[in-house]
């Protein structure tokens, strides 16, 4: 501002020198056009807001024109000249001030208030107090109960209480449903595939594939799979299933050894196994529906690689576009990413390019 004004006072100092060598009569002629065209303006605009740098100039020329002349020649009068005085006195003796009362809580332990109040249903505002403590942050317990107020966050007794759609996905990461995909091979043979899918994590467990699913082959591959998931530390508590009379007592008696209880679904009712169905209609519209199976080998292969590609690659909707096996996307939000060049774009093929997947290369 300092050397727009020091500019702004050159430009009217030429302008005086200007004027010097210019005539008396030249000057009363344009001094009259000038008052004339000060009184049109003013006609025309309600209220004139001059600047600093116009008050100023105002102020100068003023000072050393007679008072007679201040109602012809300016357009403002003595008492805004007070004005504008008493503005500028208390401007130069007026400090920075700021809002009365405790300065406000900063942005980003609001956020985390919330975070932990969402996260955890069961914690009270003297609850995430004493866990703020323990980051390093100290806030009142009145402070909390007002930002989760504000936010609409309901007390901790009363967020406790689930919705049908809570409970359903918390039930989830516990139980396990099981089913036969069957598959016919190029020389008519019938081959079942037995397999057994998380509805909480989407992951599939192929058990066995066989011609004759007895009640013997299938209690074994029961076995198998407790001593799989008991070496990954996995418990479920119920075991979903059809039917089906390849699924003896036998086998249901080596889950219930184990603490899980086994729920036989109703009678033609798809929709109560519809996470073992989508999968079958999954991996057939994918992959076995394109290919022709020559035998046992070549459809435990398929099966398997397929397998392998849905755990570990293959987005699902209800894991926000990720894999059952991906590592769950940090809660902190990322920096926005520019696009990858396609150089850096590789591609995978799965079962000679029927299944591709696409990575960006390190």
């Amino acid at each position: 501002m300092a050397l727009s004004f020091v500019y702004w006072s050159l430009c009217r100092l030429l302008g005086l020198m200007v004027l010097r060598r210019c005539s008396e009569r030249e000057k009363e002629i344009e001094i009259l056009l000038l008052r004339h065209q000060l009184r049109v303006l003013e006609r025309q605009v309600a209220r004139l807001t001059p600047g600093p740098a116009d008050r100023v100039l105002l102020a100068a020329f003023g000072r050393v024109l007679p008072r007679r002349a201040w109602k012809t020649s300016l357009f403002v009068t003595p008492a805004t000249f007070m004005r504008w005085h008493r503005e500028l006195v208390a401007r130069r003796w007026t400090y920075p001030s700021r809002r009365p009362g405790r300065p406000p809580t900063r942005a980003g332990v609001r956020a985390l208030v919330v975070r932990l109040a969402r996260e955890n249903p069961g914690w009270g505002y003297r609850r995430i107090q004493g866990e703020l403590v323990g980051l390093g942050i100290n806030l009142a317990a009145s402070t909390v109960w007002t930002i989760l107020k504000e936010a609409g966050i309901e007390p901790a007794p009363k967020r406790l209480e689930r919705n049908w759609s809570e409970f359903l996905r918390a039930q989830a990461a516990s139980i396990l449903e099981c089913d036969f995909l069957t598959v016919d091979t190029l020389f008519l043979k019938r081959f079942y595939v037995l397999f057994f899918i998380e509805l909480a994590t989407r992951r599939v467990h192929l058990a066995g594939i066989t011609t004759n699913p007895d009640g013997r082959w299938v209690t074994q591959q029961a076995r198998n799979l407790l001593l799989e998931l008991g070496d990954k530390g996995m418990r479920p508590r119920f075991l979903v299933r059809d039917r089906d009379r390849k699924f003896t007592r036998d086998f249901d008696e080596v889950f219930r050894s184990e603490g899980i209880r086994v729920i036989k679904a109703p009678v033609e009712a798809p929709k109560a196994r519809a996470h073992a169905e989508r999968w079958v209609e999954t991996v057939r519209r994918e992959c076995l529906d394109r290919l022709l199976i020559v035998g046992r080998r070549h459809l435990e292969h398929v099966v398997r690689e397929y397998a392998l590609r849905y755990n570990t690659h293959r987005p699902h909707r209800s894991l926000d576009q990720r894999a059952p096996l991906a590592k769950p996307p940090i809660d902190e939000p990322a920096p926005r990413a520019e696009l990858p060049q396609l150089d850096l774009l590789r591609r995978r093929d799965r079962l000679g390019g029927l299944l591709r997947e696409y990575r960006i290369a390190a």
